[in-house]
């Protein structure tokens, strides 16, 4: 298929021919972000070790460099290029800083982290020669905020929204912008997982829900339309920024 056509019959938009990969595209924020894209015209890569339906899937454990080159030797093979990398797949983890072991941090750092530069770095050639290059990374509020028992976690997005500006530095005159989201607690499958396993899973979202001034939690569908918008062309001037989501849980004091 040629880069240029469209994969919508609605009228053009900005992401009209244009190639998006999607890491942990199979559910919740990267699900929400691979349907919009492609309701906008984009051709969307979903990248998973789960099978993702109503796009193109490869298989792909961002851990493994042999397994995420061959992914995105995959993707240009179907579309002819990459224009897009949404950088979204990533892991949890819970407790203080003894809480974890060793292994554990080293886990989810490896996909947190490692796992962006691993998937970035392979598409970087293709970026290149794109027009409109954009990579959007997943990071979250916890890597401004401090919140009780999310040390690893809050690490691990803490060094992506460092390595978000460091990526932008770098490759500003390559013309690839670099950005961020960064959601507050979401209502996505691995949020409801870490409720189920409380005492009083009614009381515990409630606190989530208490704890964003807005009194809800934030949608996959929200952030999907902030990672859309610091993907699109149409923001060319927008590099090297962490864009939030997250109910004003950073910004803002409310009296109680």
């Amino acid at each position: 298929m040629n880069r240029t056509e469209s994969m919508s019959g609605a009228a053009p938009t900005e992401f009209d021919g244009a190639v998006a990969i999607v890491t942990g595209g199979a559910s919740g924020i990267g699900a929400a972000t691979a349907a919009l894209l492609t309701a906008r015209g984009a051709r969307v890569a979903v990248l998973d070790r789960t099978a993702a339906e109503g796009v193109f899937s490869v298989p792909c454990d961002v851990t493994n460099t042999e397994q995420v080159e061959a992914a995105v030797t995959a993707v240009v093979a179907q579309f002819g290029g990459i224009d897009i990398v949404i950088n979204n797949a990533g892991i949890g983890a819970t407790g203080d800083v003894a809480a974890n072991d060793d292994a554990e941090w080293h886990r989810v750092l490896d996909v947190n982290v490692v796992g962006m530069a691993r998937v970035t770095r392979a598409a970087l050639p293709h970026l290149r020669v794109s027009s409109r290059a954009a990579v959007v990374n997943t990071c979250s509020v916890v890597a401004v905020v401090g919140v009780p028992n999310r040390a690893l976690y809050s690490a691990s997005k803490g060094a992506v929204a460092a390595l978000t500006l460091a990526m932008a530095a770098d490759h500003v005159r390559d013309g690839i912008r670099v950005n961020a989201v960064t959601p507050g607690t979401a209502d996505t499958p691995w949020v409801g997982r870490l409720l189920a396993q409380t005492d009083d899973p009614d009381a515990e979202a409630a606190m989530l829900r208490a704890r964003q001034p807005m009194g809800r939690l934030v949608s996959a569908d929200e952030v999907a339309h902030a990672i859309a918008y610091l993907a699109s062309p149409l923001s060319s001037s927008t590099t090297g920024t962490l864009l939030a989501v997250d109910g004003g849980m950073a910004g803002l004091r409310l009296p109680s």
